[in-house]
């Protein structure tokens, strides 16, 4: 009888020590999963505010770019209206000019029918005095008529100079916009860039987490069924040494 008493004691004593073990190794597994948890949470606490950070950089940038644009449209409007600008003066000239050489040709030729009358009166009298006058009516309109020539020179190399520095700033104006649409074009690409990195490393933390996730339940679960195994195959030992005894 004290045999069995013993045995039944000892019995009970495993059976104890079996339960207070199941017991921590319970609290163990859900202190896990707990930290498991908030791990996760914290991740995706993470992911979050770093797509938020990437919407508003994306925000910032377009913005930008926007202002870009804006101030390169208002600068190409203000080089328009300076070469039209230009292009009306330099009509205005040339109509004044093309009057003031009317004007002359008419004051050129009233002189000479003043001077040919006064030729006709005169003829009779002096002859002398007639041929000096005739010389110096073809003095005065050889220099009108190199006057014009010099003038018509003048006003055809000033159109020149005009269309070549209006060439010069459409080419510049053209060169702006292609180097401001290059920029456009990289910048949105490395957007695209950033924005495809940015969601292939929430996937990939994603998994990770999906993953020791997985991994840690099924180690809690092979710890939970050694333990169970362990628990049995000691009853059953302790049933047997009972017995036989």
């Amino acid at each position: 009888m004290v045999v069995i008493v013993v045995v039944v004691l000892e019995v009970e004593v495993v059976v104890v020590v079996v339960v207070v073990v199941v017991i921590v190794v319970v609290v163990v597994v859900v202190v896990v999963v707990v930290v498991v948890v908030v791990v996760v949470v914290v991740v995706e606490v993470v992911v979050v505010v770093v797509v938020v950070v990437v919407v508003v950089v994306v925000v910032v940038v377009v913005v930008v770019v926007v202002v870009v644009v804006i101030v390169v449209v208002v600068e190409v409007v203000v080089v328009v209206v300076v070469v039209v600008v230009v292009v009306v003066v330099v009509v205005v000239v040339a109509v004044v000019v093309v009057v003031e050489v009317m004007v002359v040709v008419v004051v050129v030729v009233e002189v000479v029918v003043v001077v040919v009358e006064v030729v006709v009166v005169v003829v009779v009298v002096v002859v002398v005095v007639v041929v000096v006058v005739v010389v110096v009516v073809v003095v005065v309109v050889v220099v009108v008529v190199v006057v014009v020539v010099v003038v018509v020179v003048v006003v055809v190399v000033v159109i020149v100079v005009v269309v070549e520095v209006v060439v010069v700033v459409v080419v510049k104006v053209v060169v702006v916009v292609v180097v401001v649409v290059v920029v456009v074009v990289v910048v949105l690409v490395a957007v695209v860039v950033v924005v495809v990195v940015m969601v292939v490393v929430v996937v990939v933390v994603e998994v990770v987490v999906v993953v020791v996730v997985v991994v840690v339940v099924v180690v809690v679960v092979v710890v939970v069924v050694v333990v169970v195994v362990v628990v049995v195959v000691v009853v059953v030992v302790v049933v047997v040494v009972v017995v036989v005894v």
